[in-house]
């Protein structure tokens, strides 16, 4: 609500700006990638205007009831069924406002009337019968619960003052012809084929006008690229329809086919996750607008956040002004590319990333200049009502937690669905924000079309199965309006179900095409292709790499960095300057700053990713006395350099990972990263990982180079926060038990010195192609001396090792046992292998890639070591860690030898089902039984 203000508090008029920051604390951050929220103004009140609302206080009241109330009496519901209980709000008599025929000036309490310039005077009656048909009709508004006051008028102000001009007769041609066709596809499909679950839009029609209403005005206003997520209802025929699928290509899916060339080894997906990326041409704009419907899984809401990382990404690589020269009022963020995210109401409401995803929206490294959101609500999950699916007033409550503007409308009425998504694209435009448009339908059939509704939902499917169908309604009005006669009605559909006739006699002959090696990906190959280039050297000269090492702990003369952090510098400098003891932040910022030297960016994402959760990155510095913040490697490099972007996330996993996962499909120039805090913080986000990281390939030929840098190793701290859940990962790949050419989907490592880390981070780049890296990364090793490496580890000529042999061993066929391992047990085993004076004895051989499996080097270490017992040892539990993954692959490569049966032994914790004990004595009382098990006997 507005506040009185007393006569002597006037001011003179001023506009209102904004920058939505409210009572956040201000960080003086312009690191790469920090997005402050965009400044906006509105006309603020004028002298008068105020001096007006004072003295008309009843009636400023009166007008801000409808404004917040009025949605609870508006006709939203196609069905009439929401519970609508008498607003006394709305009554003017509420207020004191009995003469229906008094005149007051209502300058600064409503801003228009109709046609009419809202100034002198104006009755009570004509003000009534105004916000009433502004705010409590076909199109429910909410925006008074805004802190912004700027938004609180905007919306006044646009709403009151826009008189309701019909639409033109080409647009409701136009609309008609969607709505149409969408039926006339449903019932094609229904007839061809009746066995088919589709989930169908009937009943949701009106969401394909109002997107083509969208598109239409974002590409007049200059977009280029939509970023499209959508879940399954209605998906086929706005994909057929408005995007322009082939219909041969669906029907030909239907029938058994796959929508991508068998050749290429992929399982393709089902159809309600099918996809399309069409170039739509609107009137009144320059340029076509490019529709991008991502893939995505049946987890609903999942592919949200994707959408929006991808929505930034693509922005990135658009704005001139991030990366050089050009003046940055010409291009802002938001500008050239928007993210529309589609939604289920049940969904929206009971699914917990849509709330990490909105928390996203507006943070300064994850904003891509606000999502129009769309619910499509047919006001029932499944078979679950509204009243059982959620607490709320509405489906949309959930988008006030970021103060979001939502705008209800009926969707039986597909001209105000035009108009309400209209207002939401000007509202996002102006304030760069989210927005949420609350799309009331229903839902003809059940949840697929075998389902029975009436089982659970009698009277609802009694009002829908008596009533005529959205297309049909409006029909029947463009023909009362005499836009189209019978003839052209008819037409509309006649003339589409021959081509969907046609278009299934093709689909006999149709061949699929891939399309993932276009536009920004043409650089790249296939993975399993001849031309893949699996092992690049990654080496960077010695004297690059001292440069990069240099640039990294740079700071500006009158930057301030905190005394302990002189150490760090001084560490570095000396560690680069010597060629020893190289640690892992040092080995990381030398591959970051190789690489932006080689034009390729880097973004990492995560929760204190900056510091870094063991205050090793440090690639973040802050300034003691000003907070100011720097990124030495975004300043210190050179011209024409790649830029790295450190995105302090909020707390989530499942929202930010899917954001990442999504910045990764975007193009091949980047390298993403997501780094957890632990490594078992991942499981907040395995929806993520099971259908995106681990299968986007396979399903819908993605590539991804994303990072998941997952901190691991038994310490003592009890279960959370031991384990990174190694076997999850190897359980996801489809690595073979047998050696055999394949396409491996990603690659899970457990690296043990800041080289190898070096070079995977490199590797990821330098390939031509794009795999997923999952990095059981280390915590106490990232300064351990043991686990450091010399510069000449990176130098030319030099490139990740999947197997690192013991360098200790001069004789192999001396060794009495050899030991296979992975991760930091290393150093805690060789330590004790050389206090028991057993280093002749004992070979110890790390598995640095545990997938895919290393065979050919496996095999050959094990002739090697042919006189040797063969032993696996580990950490974690049997059932956890590499075991349960190498065991089946050792025994094949042991079946292949020619020197007799051999087998492995097995050391390491018995099965637990967590990763760690939490008392320290039994921990250390394990930690020694281990180092028995592996050592004793010799």
């Amino acid at each position: 609500m507005f506040l009185r203000r007393s006569v002597p508090a006037l001011r003179k008029p001023t506009r209102l700006a904004a920058l939505g920051v409210g009572a956040r604390r201000a960080y003086q951050d312009e690191s790469f990638g920090y997005r402050k929220p965009r400044p906006f103004e509105v006309e603020d009140y004028t002298e008068e205007q105020l001096t007006n609302r004072t003295v008309n206080a009843a009636l400023l009241r009166y007008a801000d009831s409808v404004r917040m109330h009025g949605h609870r009496a508006a006709s939203i519901d196609p069905l009439d069924l929401l519970e609508r209980d008498p607003v006394a709000a709305l009554d003017p008599e509420r207020y004191g406002l009995v003469d229906k025929d008094q005149e007051y000036d209502v300058d600064g309490i409503v801003f228009g009337l109709g046609k009419q310039e809202a100034k002198g005077l104006h009755s009570l009656r004509e003000m009534e019968e105004w916000l009433r048909s502004v705010y409590v009709g076909k199109i429910a508004y909410e925006f008074m619960h805004s802190p912004s006051k700027a938004t609180r008028l905007w919306f006044a102000k646009h709403l009151e003052s826009q008189a309701q001009e019909p639409l033109p007769a080409e647009q409701k041609i136009r609309i008609a012809k969607l709505l149409s066709e969408s039926e006339v596809f449903e019932n094609f499909l229904q007839t061809k084929f009746p066995n088919l679950k589709r989930y169908g839009g009937e009943g949701a029609e009106s969401m394909i006008a109002g997107l083509d209403g969208l598109f239409a005005v974002a590409a007049a206003a200059g977009v280029e690229h939509i970023i499209l997520c959508m879940p399954h209802r209605g998906r086929l025929a706005l994909l057929t329809g408005l995007l322009e699928y082939p219909s041969a290509a669906l029907f030909h899916k239907i029938k058994g086919g796959s929508e991508v060339p068998e050749e290429l080894g992929a399982t393709a997906d089902v159809i309600s996750h099918l996809t399309a990326a069409p170039s739509l041409v609107y009137e009144g704009a320059a340029k076509p607008i490019k529709v991008t419907m991502l893939p995505n899984p049946s987890h609903l809401e999942a592919v949200n956040p994707v959408a929006m990382g991808k929505t930034r990404a693509k922005q990135y690589s658009l704005l001139r002004d991030l990366f050089g020269g050009a003046d940055p009022a010409e291009c802002k963020l938001g500008d050239k590319v928007m993210c529309v995210q589609l939604h289920g109401d049940a969904a929206f409401t009971g699914q917990g990333v849509v709330m990490e995803s909105l928390g996203l929206s507006d943070l300064p490294h994850y904003t891509s200049g606000g999502s129009v959101h769309i619910v499509v609500n047919n006001n029932i999950g499944y078979t679950t009502p509204s009243t059982s699916a959620r607490s709320s007033l509405y489906c949309s409550d959930v988008a006030k937690m970021i103060a979001a503007p939502v705008l209800h409308v009926n969707g039986d009425h597909p001209e105000e669905v035009v108009r309400a998504i209209q207002t939401a694209f000007m509202y996002r435009q102006h304030f760069r924000k989210d927005i949420v448009i609350d799309l009331i339908t229903y839902r003809r059939w059940g949840h697929n079309e075998l389902d029975e509704p009436a089982y659970t939902q009698p009277l609802m499917y009694d009002k829908i199965r008596n009533r005529k169908s959205v297309p049909q309604l409006y029909e029947e009005r463009v023909q009362v309006e005499g836009v189209l006669d019978t003839t052209g009605v008819s037409n509309l559909r006649s003339e589409y179900k021959a081509k969907l006739e046609k278009e299934l006699t093709a689909s006999d002959t149709y061949v699929p095409v891939a399309d993932h090696l276009k536009e920004q990906w043409s650089s790249m190959v296939w993975p399993a292709s001849p031309e893949a280039d699996h092992s690049p050297e990654t080496g960077v000269s010695e004297e690059t790499l001292k440069e990069v090492a240099k640039a990294s702990v740079t700071i500006p003369e009158d930057f301030e960095i905190h005394p302990r952090l002189q150490r760090h510098v001084k560490q570095r400098l000396d560690s680069v300057s010597s060629g020893k003891g190289i640690d892992f932040g040092a080995a990381e910022a030398m591959a970051f700053g190789s690489l932006m030297l080689e034009g390729y960016n880097v973004r990492i994402s995560g929760q204190d990713v900056g510091r870094g959760t063991f205050s090793h990155r440090h690639a973040m510095l802050v300034d003691q006395k000003t907070e100011r913040v720097v990124v030495p490697l975004n300043i210190s490099l050179g011209e024409g350099q790649g830029m790295l972007e450190l995105a302090n996330s909020s707390l989530s996993e499942f929202g930010v990972l899917g954001f990442e996962w999504g910045v990764s499909i975007d193009s091949p120039r980047l390298l993403p990263i997501w780094e957890s805090q632990f490594g078992d913080f991942f499981n907040g986000a395995q929806i993520i990982i099971d259908t995106f990281v681990s299968s986007g390939e396979t399903k819908w030929l993605r590539q991804s180079g994303l990072i998941m840098l997952l901190p691991h190793g038994l310490d003592g701290a009890g279960p959370e926060h031991s384990s990174a859940r190694i076997e999850r990962f190897l359980q996801l790949t489809n690595d073979p038990y047998e050696k055999e050419e394949f396409n491996p989907n990603m690659h899970v490592v457990n690296v043990t010195t800041s080289a190898q880390y070096f070079h995977l981070l490199r590797r990821q780049m330098k390939r031509n192609y794009r795999k997923p890296l999952i990095v059981a990364s280390p915590k106490g090793l990232l300064r351990a001396p043991a686990a450091a490496s010399l510069l000449a580890e990176m130098a030319t000529g030099t490139k990740f090792q999947p197997v690192l042999p013991d360098p200790t061993i001069t004789d192999p066929s001396s060794v009495k046992r050899l030991i296979l391992l992975s991760g930091k047990f290393y150093y805690i085993l060789a330590r004790e292998r050389d206090q028991r004076k057993l280093s002749s004895d004992v070979a110890i051989v790390r598995i640095e890639e545990l997938a895919p499996f290393p065979f050919d080097a496996v095999k050959e270490l094990l002739q090697t070591y042919s006189n040797a017992e063969l032993v696996w040892a580990q950490e974690e539990a049997r059932n956890q860690g590499g075991y349960p993954h190498v065991a089946p692959r050792i025994a094949s490569i042991l079946d292949e030898l020619p020197d007799g049966p051999r087998t492995m032994k097995y050391v390491g914790r018995k099965e637990s089902p967590v990763p760690a004990v939490a008392v320290g004595k039994w921990h250390a009382r394990e930690s020694k039984q281990l180092l028995d098990d592996a050592l004793n006997g010799l």
